[in-house]
Parts: C-alpha cells; sequence; structure tokens
C-alpha cells in the first residue's frame, strides 16, 4: 500500500527527520489560511498516487499568499494519471543549496534489505543510474542485524556533506532504517534529502509503501497517524473492477483475485497463481488482446464463477471467453463448467456457436467436461498446454473478428 507524500512525512516526522513545515487543504480557503501564516513563498503539491506529478503541473511555486487561492482552485480541479486531485500539500517553500537520495528497500535478486544513497536527488534514481553510475551507493544487510551504524556511516561519507552533516545524515539514516523495519515497508525514500542554505539537512519529499500482506499488523500503528488501509492501484478502480470486487467480498468461499479491466476483445477467466501470470504473457505473445485479468481459485461456488463470468461476458467489446487454469487442487472443474455455462445462457448466449475455450484439470474434471460437452463448448484437458491453450484462444477471436469483418 503506497501512502501519500503528506502521510509520509508524518511518519518522518514522528522518528524525528526534519520536513518542511506544512499543512494538508482540501480547499482553496484552507490553503490561503496557510499561506497567510506562512508569509512567504510555498509550494503546493497535488497529493495523488500517480508519479511525475511535477512534470504536468502537480506541483506550483507561489510568490504571494494572494495567489495561493486561485492556483490551489485550479489545481484541485485536475487529475494526474487518472486520479483526480482532492487535497493539496502547502509547505514553506525551502531555500536549496544540495539535492540527495536516501532510500531503503528490498534487492529482488539477493532477497534482502538494501540501503541506497546518492548525491544526486531530485531525480528518477533509475535515471541516475544510467547516466550517473558511480554516483549511486548501496549496501546490503540482514533484516536480523538490521542497518548498522558503520554502513550508514559509509554510505552518507559518499554525499561528501561539509562539518558535522554527515553525522545529522547518518541518523537520519538510521531512523529511514526503523521505519523500513516497523512498518514492514518495502520501500522508504526521502527524493530529494535537501541540504538548505542555512545548512540543515530537510526531507522535501518522502515516499513509503508497505507490503500489502503485512497489512493486518499494521493497523493500530497506521491509524496513530489517521492512516486508513486501502488498496492502491496505478488508477483508479473501474466500475468493471469494482463490480469484480464486490462480488468477491460478497461471499468468503473462494477468490477472485486481482481483477483488472483492458481495453481487449478476448474475456478471462485464469488461475493457478503465477500460473495466470503466465498464461496472460502467452495471449500478449501470441498476439491477443485481453479484456480483462481475472484469477479464480479457492474452489470457488458456482455462484461465484457465475457472477463472474456473466460481468465478463457482459463487458462491452468482448468477442468471446477464454477458461484457462493448471492442474487444480483447491478447486472444482465441475463448479467452473457450471458456473461458466449458467452465466452464459442466462445472458442468452448460445454456448456452441460463441467463441469459448475452456482448459482446465483437476477434481472433479470429468463431471466438467460433460457439462461441458452436453453444450457444445470446446474443452481441452491437460494433455494440452496452458501455452497452447493461449494460443488457441487467441486464434479462436481472431477468427470470429474475421468473420465479423466479412459479414
Amino acid at each position: 500500500m503506497r501512502l501519500y507524500e503528506f502521510e509520509s512525512k508524518k511518519i518522518l516526522s514522528s522518528h524525528g527527520i526534519p520536513v518542511p513545515r506544512g499543512r494538508v487543504a482540501a480547499t482553496p480557503q484552507e490553503a490561503g489560511v496557510f499561506a497567510q501564516e506562512v508569509k512567504g513563498p510555498v509550494v503546493l503539491k497535488a497529493q495523488v498516487l500517480a508519479t511525475g506529478r511535477g512534470k504536468v503541473g502537480g506541483v506550483r511555486f507561489v510568490q504571494s499568499p494572494r495567489e495561493v487561492k486561485k492556483i490551489a482552485s485550479a489545481m484541485l480541479q485536475t487529475q494526474i494519471g487518472g486520479y483526480p486531485v482532492e487535497s493539496l500539500l502547502i509547505e514553506e517553500k525551502i531555500d536549496i543549496k544540495q539535492e540527495l537520495y536516501l532510500g531503503a528497500t528490498y534487492d529482488e535478486v539477493k532477497k534482502t534489505p538494501l540501503i541506497i544513497s546518492s548525491s544526486l536527488g531530485g531525480v528518477d534514481l533509475n535515471e541516475v543510474s544510467r547516466q550517473h553510475p558511480e554516483k549511486i551507493h548501496k549496501s546490503f544487510f540482514s533484516s536480523f542485524m538490521g542497518l548498522q551504524p558503520y554502513k550508514a556511516w559509509h554510505l552518507v561519507q559518499n554525499l561528501k556533506l561539509p562539518g558535522k552533516l554527515p553525522w545529522t545524515a547518518q541518523a537520519i539514516l538510521l531512523k529511514l532504517w526503523q521505519i523500513f523495519s516497523q512498518f514492514d515497508a518495502v520501500l522508504v525514500e526521502i527524493n530529494p534529502l535537501v541540504l538548505t542554505r542555512g545548512d540543515e539537512l530537510v526531507a522535501l519529499d518522502a515516499h513509503i509503501e508497505i507490503e500489502d500482506d503485512a497489512l493486518f499488523r499494521q493497523k493500530e500503528r497506521l491509524k496513530k497517524f489517521q492512516i486508513e488501509e486501502r488498496e492502491d492501484k496505478a488508477r483508479p478502480p473501474t466500475q468493471f473492477e469494482i463490480e469484480a470486487a464486490r462480488i468477491d467480498r460478497a461471499d468468503y468461499r473462494g477468490v477472485a483475485g486481482r481483477v483488472t479491466e483492458f481495453d481487449g476483445d478476448l474475456g478471462l477467466l485464469i488461475g493457478a497463481g503465477g500460473g495466470s501470470l503466465t498464461t496472460f504473457d502467452a495471449i500478449l505473445r501470441h498476439g491477443g488482446k485481453p479484456a480483462n485479468y481475472c484469477e479464480v481459485g479457492g474452489n470457488a461456488p458456482v455462484s461465484k464463477i457465475y457472477k463472474l463470468a456473466k460481468l465478463v461476458l457482459s463487458k462491452p467489446g468482448v468477442k468471446g471467453i477464454a477458461v484457462i487454469t493448471n492442474v487444480y487442487s483447491n478447486s472444482r472443474v465441475d463448479f467452473v463448467a457450471r458456473g461458466l455455462i449458467k452465466a452464459m445462457v442466462e445472458l442468452g448466449i448460445d454456448p456452441k456457436s460463441y467463441p469459448v475455450l475452456f482448459r482446465s484439470a483437476g477434481a472433479f474434471e470429468e463431471e466438467g467436461y460433460a457439462i461441458l460437452k452436453k453444450y457444445g463448448v470446446r474443452y481441452y484437458d491437460r494433455s494440452t498446454s496452458m501455452d497452447e491453450a493461449a494460443r488457441l484462444a487467441v486464434e479462436m477471436i481472431k477468427k470470429e473478428s474475421q468473420i465479423g469483418h466479412t459479414g
């Protein structure tokens, strides 16, 4: 779960890391009140979970308090990365001498925590890595031992800070690690950590991301900061995704996880954990255009499969549907078959003529195949690979498109 900038800064500040004086404003009037208190230049920052806000007008510097209301009003009527701007973080403008970077994350290759420092802050770290790799310094350490002071000291030495500031930077880095550990974070970064004209280190921007699977034990800690648990995506959920989530929540049996809507013409009900991602990739590789991504499993009842299948089949632009899973160890194949057929019949779709492909195996597979055979649905057993099933599904939709175009 990603946190907003103002939420991240609350946490940093509570651990003694300096942040600019600021306030969250949901209206132009609230922004104006704080600007009057500052009595100087301020910066208005859109609070959205999308990246790159500075390039699309999501960060505005304002010299006069009189301009704040007007600019805040304009910003609150915009969208960034598909997210509506519903609040602004208004802060005092900091006089910057140098921009740095400090961050904690996990290394996906070594499977261990990683601390990063760079003397080039304020820009995307990946860009720095490509253009100035010598400016990035990393240190691996164990979760059991934690970040030891000598490693933190070694990293801050690379920042080339004057006087006693390396000691200050070391303290900030150790606190950053504390936050990373205490909050079950997958990322805590300060970008930039700025050196002010008054030779102080201030966290000008911050980003914290918490491991979703650890949220159950972070609820009380987050409540102290008035942070509510939420599901975050790269964009706001569509009505299709909202309805799929509602179907999943309405019945605890089975799971319809990670439902995502796309603009393609091939509806999907896929399963088997990592196999679902493999299947989705195979469909793309064979030239298919998925209409959605939807994992099903956990022995979902017929009613849940039926509702999901009906949702997918009703999606505008869908020309066919593919049910592709690995060998089910925790689900009944006949439940999936019955749910699919029920949805098609209720929607007035003839299973014999509609483009549908069913490739699944596992418990009660023979019973499931008998149902599909009765209704004339093309099905495949475990002798057909998931990759081959994906290819056949794409081929099926292409043929349907050609028939429709010819007709």
